[in-house]
């Protein structure tokens, strides 16, 4: 029987309830009873009965049937007809005892409604104090493993939730702790497959390339040649972006060392490196450089990669035959009291736009326009990419309509 009351938590609070409420039931039935033995000791001195009144020589000089009046604070007052036509009015005061009950009688406060409720107040303030130190000993161990399990959703997969007693939260952060174990181990080896999946991925990539140089320079093969060398490029650019979005999800904000040092990073400095690598255009607004934020260079070299050569491959030719590419920066000044300073980016391309409908999806991981892939190829990493590196570095990334047609991807970042 012990062990029930000690390893089942509703068991617990079930009795301390049930002894909240005896107890309170015990005292309101005390009270009552008091109230009861009041009335029933009024109702007997309130029989009908004959008051006499005596003088000093024991002659009656007055009598009348009792017929009481109470006085609220005072007592019992009867009302006696003197032989002389005198009424002569007689005062019993509360203060005395009922003679068959001696000891019983409540005090004067506790026989109003007002004083009956005052009571039952301090009755009930009693029983709260007495049982939130037991409800609260059951529940802080529910906040304890609410805690560790916000710690751990929030990226710290070292916490573990102390173990104490044989009820159902001790079973609870036992479970807890052998799931996140598994997890943590789970997740070491997945870094740790990647880590040499990298490597493995790329060597053979790269004896296919040299043995395509090897086989010389014969024109009767130059289609053939380009084709195996842009299927090369295409598919260790899947790779590159796999094994970056792969690690990205892994890497905790303790590890985000592993992806570069976080330093003051000049965007204007790797937009203008970019823009010369794609061949777009590259508009500064006045007073925007140096544009400096805080993050990862080589992240934030790689959306604007992705960005520019998303707008290179789905953003039309010009007249010229060459894509028409911008991207923009601006700062951003504080908008109002507690806001912070920023830097805009934005790059456009004159291609058809993105439906209004598809302009959160194309986010996505692996997802893709209809159609896109059969005309310009791609995997559909490099958007997701961007979103998750921008979000890491506390921004935002949005896709909207060009004003004369095409696409514009909006980049915010804090300075």
């Amino acid at each position: 029987m012990s062990s029930l009351f000690g390893s089942r938590l509703y068991v617990r609070i079930w009795l301390a309830v049930v002894a909240a409420v005896t107890v309170l039931t015990l005292v309101v039935g005390w009270l009552w009873q008091q109230a009861l033995d009041e009335d029933r000791a009024e109702r007997e001195a309130r029989v009908t009965r004959t008051i006499i009144v005596r003088d000093g020589t024991r002659d009656i000089i007055g009598q009348a049937p009792a017929r009481a009046v109470s006085l609220p604070g005072e007592g019992w007052e009867f009302e006696v007809e003197m032989n002389d036509g005198q009424t002569l009015y007689v005062l019993l005061p509360r203060t005395g005892r009922p003679s068959n009950n001696p000891g019983r009688r409540a005090p004067e406060w506790l026989q109003t409604p007002t004083g009956f409720a005052w009571l039952l107040g301090l009755v009930a303030l009693a029983v709260a104090l007495g049982a939130y130190p037991i409800v609260r000993r059951l529940t802080k161990r529910l906040e304890t493993l609410q805690k560790g399990v916000e710690r751990w959703g929030d990226g710290d997969l070292s916490t573990r939730l102390p173990m104490q007693g044989q009820d159902e939260v001790a079973f609870l952060a036992t479970r807890f702790n052998a799931a996140a174990e598994r997890v943590q181990t789970l997740l070491q080896s997945h870094k740790a497959l990647l880590a040499n999946a990298s490597h493995e991925l790329r060597s053979p990539l790269a004896r296919i390339r040299m043995g395509l140089e090897l086989l010389g320079h014969d024109s009767a093969y130059a289609p053939q040649r380009a084709e195996i060398a842009r299927s090369i490029d295409e598919l260790d650019q899947l790779i590159d972006e796999i094994l970056l979005a792969s690690r990205l999800d892994l890497i905790d904000a303790r590890e985000a060392s592993a992806l570069g040092p976080v330093e003051e990073v000049d965007l204007v400095g790797l937009a203008a490196e970019e823009c010369a690598r794609t061949g777009a255009d590259l508009d500064i607004a006045p007073g925007a450089s140096p544009a400096l934020v805080q993050g990862q260079s080589r992240l934030l070299r790689r959306v604007l990669r992705n960005l520019l050569e998303n707008a290179r491959r789905y953003g039309g030719s010009g007249a010229t035959g060459a894509p028409q590419v911008r991207l923009s920066i601006m700062r951003r000044a504080p908008v109002g009291v507690g806001d912070a300073s920023g830097v805009v980016m934005w790059v456009e391309d004159r291609g058809t736009g993105v439906p209004p409908d598809q302009r959160e999806r194309i986010f996505e991981p692996f997802y893709r326009l209809p159609g896109a892939s059969e005309r310009e190829g791609g995997v559909g990493l490099g958007l997701s990419l961007v979103k998750t590196i921008v979000e890491r570095h506390g921004g935002v990334v949005r896709c909207e309509d060009r004003p004369g047609g095409g696409a514009r991807f909006v980049i915010e970042l804090p300075a």
